[in-house]
């Protein structure tokens, strides 16, 4: 490849860190088993983009997908919602808390987006591209699609919920996804994780180790 054709390359492509927050790491209401791994390997992913987006968690206090929010339900209980099937969880990624912030050793300085999600009360949002109703969109499509980034490399926590559910939407809205396997951590009920690679598979989600 040219050393054009490379720059252009470059300039098409986005990385997108998933809510590496710390909540989400050893410590944090919702932990990921082993998730403050992911750091290390998103700062060295990172150095390698010019176009970098963070994503964040940003729930307001007695968010509908916190078991809190319904009495006498657990976290990790499933729910009827008004727009389906809804895993209740822990208290986590509060607006304005510590558990909400980036983790400290994160390094990604030319980042130039934090699309934060989750903040409407009554709809979690897992995916970077839409809420869990699966029609409010959070507005990255468009915005990428602006910038001319249509060559997107995911990463972050947690592989098979918020990483799964943005690598399928960015497949669904015409963009070529690249999953780095390496930059990722998972939490894995019950096979979950398993069955996340194999539907991002099926949805022409390049996934490299």
């Amino acid at each position: 490849m040219s050393r054009d054709a490379d720059k252009s390359s470059q300039q098409s492509a986005a990385l997108i860190v998933i809510d590496v927050q710390n909540d989400f790491c050893p410590g944090g209401a919702l932990a990921v088993p082993d998730g403050d791994a992911v750091v290390a390997a998103v700062n060295r992913l990172a150095e390698g983009f010019t176009h970098v987006i963070l994503t964040q968690d940003w729930h307001p206090p007695g968010h509908s997908s916190f078991a809190s929010a319904h009495p006498g339900r657990r976290p990790f209980e499933t729910i009827e919602a008004p727009y389906g099937a809804q895993t209740l969880w822990p208290d986590h990624c509060v607006q304005g808390t510590r558990g909400a912030e980036f983790h400290p050793g994160l390094r990604v300085p030319q980042a130039e987006l934090v699309l934060r999600k989750g903040f409407r009360r009554d709809i979690d949002s897992y995916s970077a591209f839409r809420e869990n109703d699966r029609r409010t969109p959070t507005g990255l499509g468009a915005y990428l699609r602006e910038r001319g980034l249509y060559e997107l490399t995911l990463c972050g926590l947690a592989t098979d919920y918020c990483v799964l559910y943005s690598a399928l939407d960015a497949r669904e809205a015409g963009f070529k996804v690249r999953l780095a396997l390496e930059a990722c951590r998972g939490i894995d009920l019950d096979g979950s994780l398993a069955r996340a690679l194999e539907a991002m598979t099926r949805a022409g989600v390049i996934i490299t180790p």
